[in-house]
């Protein structure tokens, strides 16, 4: 008789899903500009263009993903709005990608399968 061990998941399929969601707005190369710009300093549209190269309308779009992802977060002052990024934007994502990355070697802790 085979003793199953109890291995427990620990990540559930909403936090799997919400790092790599995380990870896939940073995937985008402009995207990842921006929030690298952003983590500097607060920045309006026109200076995401001058960092950038990027058209207005294009930076507009990138801006919108990330507002809707909670990451970066925008204050109008007259005719513009400045971006930053959001108090612990990726905070989680980089402890989870962490504790994915730890360098330790995974144990074995199932069985072999059955033939």
């Amino acid at each position: 008789m085979t003793k199953v061990l109890d291995v427990a998941i620990t990540a559930s399929p909403g936090a799997t899903a919400s790092l790599a969601a995380q990870f896939a707005l940073l995937a985008d190369p402009l995207r990842l500009q921006i929030v690298q710009g952003l983590s500097r300093e607060q920045l309006c549209t026109c200076h995401l263009m001058d960092l950038t190269g990027a058209k207005q309308t294009t930076i507009s779009h990138h801006l919108r993903l990330l507002r809707e992802a909670d990451v970066i977060l925008g204050e109008a002052e007259g005719r513009f709005t400045w971006y930053r990024l959001a108090p612990g934007a990726f905070t989680r994502a980089l402890r989870d990608l962490q504790g994915i990355a730890s360098g330790e070697p995974a144990p074995r802790l199932r069985p072999a399968c059955a033939v």
